[in-house]
């Protein structure tokens, strides 16, 4: 007969719902019961005892009380008041979470209510600057290069860079006994034909890298190195890979239906946790969509119905139950929460999606470079073409260029993944730090994962010219 408690076991879907509305003290209670069953299978367990992490998670993302939130606030709003902070608060604009109880706010709420709220931009001190986007986040001359280019050419791959990159993981010192072995996975291109190509190996340190299959769908470069008491643990890679720019001119009188191919199949359906057909997003399909049957025209509505939301800083995904969801409800969303969403709206609407994700950078006189996610869609008989949901629609009366990131990217990108939540190569032992994305690198040793906080990251490119490839 099975211990009473095992009878009483919390099933793992509303532990997951308890953690989401912040009943912590409750969710940990019915993992520790779960957990005492000798009966749950290896997956099961792993699955409970993750949820625990998540918790952790979250308490790191949620770090700010009341008064700390405030004082970032006045930061930009000197003469912030109280009332205006709690009905800030009670619209939904300063992310929080009520942890047992105690109102805990997301770190990066105080910055974030600055791109949710026009009222709280208003409100800025006259000195405070505007946020900075990347360089090709507006209309500008790289995007009239690619329309002309493709105009003139006819070729949808087009005006291509070559960029060499050094990527690097360092974690801090003692965050494994020294004499243990860290474990590193950075991110590293796949060759996509038309889009990135003549990738080339240049070093890494240490030396002996591993490179995961060309078919790894999140692809990166592995290696081992032995911690020293009082040292970083550095690992570095470089390559050199040419980015061609795309541009797809699509006419929507040309699309056609969706067809029946088995190879789309995987591309409709749903995929739990993150592309869920909830009711909740059925009622926005039905809204945005209507009785729109063309099936550009849906992409359009969906596309810029997301676009509409705003971009805000984001929550680390592996602390997020249903990525699409909360981009629906939260009232902003990063890039790739955005993508996931419009991924799932269109899969709902039988239109083929699917991800990828790297890093963004720019020429060397401007210094940008920043994690990216973005997507693609299917448009018979165009077949696969790109979108950028978050860069949305650009400020142009022609519709080439204003439309230039539905079927279109720039040149200043680099895709690591060609999907979300895939196995690294080789295999991670403990939970990911990032369990959907892979942009920044992971890290463990035997004792478990390093998470976040216990790491730094860094992404250096160098265009040079295109003749280097060769």
């Amino acid at each position: 007969m099975p211990p009473l408690w095992a009878a009483a076991a919390v099933p793992l879907p509303q532990v997951i719902a308890q953690i989401d509305r912040g009943a912590f003290a409750e969710a940990d209670t019915a993992i520790a019961a779960a957990l005492q069953d000798a009966t749950l299978g290896t997956a099961a367990r792993e699955d409970y005892a993750f949820q625990r992490e998540r918790m952790a998670r979250i308490r790191l993302d949620f770090t700010l009380d009341a008064e700390a939130a405030k004082t970032q606030v006045r930061r930009q709003i000197p003469d912030l008041r109280d009332d205006e902070f709690a009905r800030w608060d009670a619209a939904g604009l300063i992310e929080h979470l009520d942890i047992d109880g105690q109102r805990r706010y997301f770190k990066r709420a105080p910055s974030n209510l600055f791109r949710v709220s026009a009222e709280a931009r208003a409100r800025r001190a006259p000195s405070v600057p505007d946020p900075v986007d990347g360089p090709y986040e507006h209309l500008g001359p790289h995007h009239h290069e690619i329309v002309a280019a493709a105009r003139a050419s006819g070729a949808t791959s087009l005006v291509p860079r070559r960029v060499e990159v050094t990527q690097s993981l360092v974690v801090k010192a003692d965050a494994v006994p020294a004499g243990e072995t860290v474990r590193a996975w950075i991110p590293y291109p796949r060759a996509i034909p038309g889009q990135q190509q003549d990738i080339q190996w240049i070093a890494s340190t240490p030396a002996g890298a591993r490179i995961a299959p060309e078919a790894t769908l999140q692809r990166t470069a592995y290696l081992e190195q032995t911690a020293v008491a009082g040292t970083p643990t550095a690992f570095q890679i470089r390559y050199a890979v040419t980015v061609y720019a795309r541009h797809v001119p699509i006419d929507p009188a040309k699309v056609l239906p969706t067809p029946d191919d088995p190879a789309l199949q995987p591309y409709l359906a749903e995929r739990a946790p993150h592309m869920v057909f909830t009711p909740a997003l059925r009622a926005f399909s039905q809204r945005v969509v209507g009785a729109e049957t063309n099936p550009y025209r849906i992409v359009q509505r969906l596309f810029d119905a997301v676009d509409r939301i705003p971009w805000a800083g984001a929550r680390e995904y592996s602390t997020i139950s249903n990525i699409s969801d909360y981009a629906l409800h939260a009232g902003h969303a990063d890039c790739g929460q955005q993508t996931l969403l419009l991924m799932t709206l269109l899969r709902l609407n039988g239109i083929p999606s699917r991800w990828q994700s790297g890093m963004v950078y720019s020429d060397d006189a401007v210094g940008y470079n920043n994690l990216h996610d973005w997507g693609a869609v299917y448009l018979a008989p165009y077949g696969w073409v790109p979108m950028d949901v978050t860069t949305g629609r650009l400020d142009s009366p022609e519709p080439a260029l204003r439309d230039f990131y539905l079927g279109g990217l720039d040149a200043y990108r680099i895709a690591f993944n060609d999907d979300y939540a895939q196995p690294l190569v080789p295999a991670k032992q403990h939970a990911r730090s990032e369990t959907v994305d892979s942009q920044r690198g992971e890290a463990e040793w035997s004792g478990g994962n390093l998470y976040f906080d216990q790491w730094n990251y860094d992404f250096q490119s160098h265009v040079v010219p295109l003749e280097a490839a060769r």
